[in-house]
């Protein structure tokens, strides 16, 4: 809903007004917005809170019905709501009043409903290239995806779905309108991965094969299996898979289909940086002149390697979500990093996110905090070896290696979970861990974070976005709001040494910076030290000071080595990966080398794989 308000400037306050007028002949500075209100009713159970909220608009006070109730759900009419914000402040957990940027002036693509989440454009598949989506989580990227994949029909903000000639009409002169073209006609075949790998197992039992074979339409089935090392699970049960594994077969699945325009939405989740790079190889592979590819992804690194041109979404978390036009790889994510999009004069951060261009120095980590002896475990027909190392004071030490070699099983023996069979692990510090599986309790936020919320709240609980969050039950969160909340409880607690598995998983590009950011602050300000496992290299190139690195084979036997400077151990981790990372000019953000290319040529000849500074 457009509205033209009208601030009349008299000596030393202001007055507002609203006119039907976009004439007025007076001194005046005229503002043109889109307002937009958005309510969360399940976040407001208590009927009394309602009607409160109710009773202290001021629009309602003087007899005109801007809050009102349909049957128990609040809800906001935009057209008359003034922006005061007084019901927000009453209820920040459950409304948002937005005022949109002016440039935001079309009609939404899409609505959820009165007061609820609204999309205002779509990424434009590209045949011949793959296109990447990166944004914030809630922003609207699995929308946009599920809209173009035909999941979702479109309502431009009404209560009937819109028809292609109304989507044709309304991204005229564009390449969208050329793919709603061809949907129209019936010339797209859409495969779709979706996000929500869990459900599979919910619709279909089976094993493996049985899956794959069923779905294969284009007769690769004995390539996708061996290109995604498919080969030992083919006889599982579908709903025994982990989640590595279940990610796998739903991108397998999505090959298999005979189709011009594939969409997979965060096909990394729950992979390891090697099968994250085959993943990536064969998407990039399946674009060609007849086919398009759109890809949502927040390791940067990997998106980086397997896209032709990236589109950012921005805008407020469940609120309201548009898109920028597209960018080449490169430029893209500079500019998503940067936080400015020039050409649409829109900031959507506050900060440039940087990285640097050397490894960390070394030096002044002197004072060994924990050490532990060489060490051995036997799970079944699993064994771990560990050489001994240690973590200094104020170190932050990541740990990197593919699944099922025992990065797991060395956190849980340093955590005391798990006694080695020979050796002898940590003893006699306070340690915090947070592990790889959540299995969130029916508590609320406020109560488990009851600590964090009194000694930390500018440390943790506000750099992390957890207040939205208090008032809901551990058992209700997301996958990334229990991260975030898991997180916080792990850096809050008085100990000497934090371990954190997997501490970016669910997470978005920039939670996983904040996250970064977070934990480099607690452990400086507390003396305290870190052990972070996870996949996601530019979270651990951001965040490490040292590293330790995981070789083996899988589910046979498995070895912790180091823990070595950022330069060495990771030479040793892309040795073992054949891959080379350098340094972007711009940004200093890693990215992987083309294969055999003059770059990585160079950076095997001088034996330096990760910084070449």
């Amino acid at each position: 809903m457009k509205a033209i308000y009208i601030w009349h400037i008299k000596y030393k306050h202001f007055n507002w007004c609203f006119k039907k007028t976009t004439f007025i002949k007076e001194l005046q500075i005229k503002f043109v917005m889109v307002r937009i209100a958005v309510v969360d009713n399940s976040k407001l159970k208590d009927m009394e809170r309602k009607k409160h909220i109710q009773s202290i608009c001021p629009v309602n006070r003087t007899g005109t019905e801007c809050i009102y109730f349909d049957g128990n759900n609040l809800q906001i009419d935009e057209a008359t709501c003034i922006g005061c914000g007084i019901c927000a402040n009453a209820a920040p957990e459950a409304i948002q009043i937005i005022n949109l940027p002016e440039q935001i002036k079309a009609t939404p693509i899409h609505r959820y409903g009165t007061n609820r989440f609204v999309i205002y454009s779509l990424p434009t598949p590209i045949f011949g290239k793959v296109v990447g989506i990166i944004g914030k989580n809630g922003i609207g990227k699995s929308t946009a995806i599920k809209i173009l994949a035909g999941v979702i029909k479109p309502n431009f903000g009404e209560t009937k779905e819109a028809s292609y000639d109304q989507l044709i009409q309304r991204f005229k002169g564009t390449e969208t309108q050329k793919f709603f073209e061809k949907i129209k006609k019936g010339e797209i075949k859409i495969a779709y991965k979706p996000q929500e790998i869990d459900r599979i197992p919910k619709s279909y039992s089976g094993t493996v094969r049985e899956l794959l074979v069923k779905v294969d339409e284009k007769k690769e089935f004995n390539k996708i299996v061996e290109q995604l090392d498919l080969g030992a699970i083919l006889n599982s049960n579908i709903r025994n898979l982990s989640g590595g594994e279940l990610q796998r077969v739903a991108i397998a699945a999505t090959f298999l289909k005979k189709a011009n325009f594939y969409v997979f939405d965060e096909p990394s989740s729950f992979l390891d940086i090697k099968q994250r790079l085959n993943v990536a190889k064969a998407i990039k592979e399946l674009a060609t002149a007849d086919v398009a590819v759109m890809v949502i992804e927040h390791d940067l690194i990997v998106l980086d390697y397997m896209t032709d041109l990236v589109q950012i979404m921005y805008g407020k978390q469940t609120a309201w979500g548009t898109v920028s036009q597209p960018r080449t790889t490169r430029v893209g994510i500079n500019v998503y990093l940067s936080g400015f999009l020039k050409e649409e004069n829109i900031r959507f951060r506050d900060k440039e996110i940087k990285f640097y261009a050397n490894p960390p120095a070394e030096s002044y980590k002197k004072t060994k905090l924990v050490n532990w002896n060489e060490m051995e475990k036997r799970l079944e027909k699993f064994k771990l070896t560990v050489n001994a190392g240690s973590v200094n004071l104020n170190e932050i030490v990541g740990l990197v290696g593919e699944n099922g070699i025992g990065k797991t099983t060395f956190v849980r023996l340093i955590a005391g979970e798990l006694k080695p069979d020979e050796g002898e692990a940590v003893s006699n510090i306070k340690i915090s861990y947070k592990p790889q599986y959540l299995v969130p309790g029916d508590e609320t936020v406020m109560v488990y974070l009851d600590e964090a919320i009194k000694k930390h709240k500018t440390e943790l609980i506000d750099p992390l976005q957890i207040e939205p969050l208090l008032t809901s039950r551990l058992d209700e969160l997301s996958g990334g709001e229990l991260q975030r909340v898991m997180i916080a409880k792990a850096l809050s607690q008085e100990v000497e040494m934090i371990l954190l598995d997997e501490p970016s998983a669910h997470l978005d590009v920039e939670q996983r910076l904040v996250v970064s950011k977070v934990i480099k602050d607690i452990v400086q300000k507390y003396n305290r030290s870190c052990l972070v496992v996870d996949h996601d290299l530019v979270f651990i190139d951001y965040l490490a000071d040292r590293i330790e690195v995981c070789e083996g084979t899988p589910a046979l036997h498995g070895g912790i080595q180091g823990p070595f400077s950022m330069e060495n151990g990771m030479n040793r981790f892309l040795g073992n990966l054949k891959i080379t990372i350098r340094r972007d000019l711009e940004s200093n953000r890693p990215r992987i080398n083309k294969p055999d290319s003059q770059m990585e040529r160079e950076q095997i000849s001088s034996g330096k794989l990760y910084y070449t500074s």
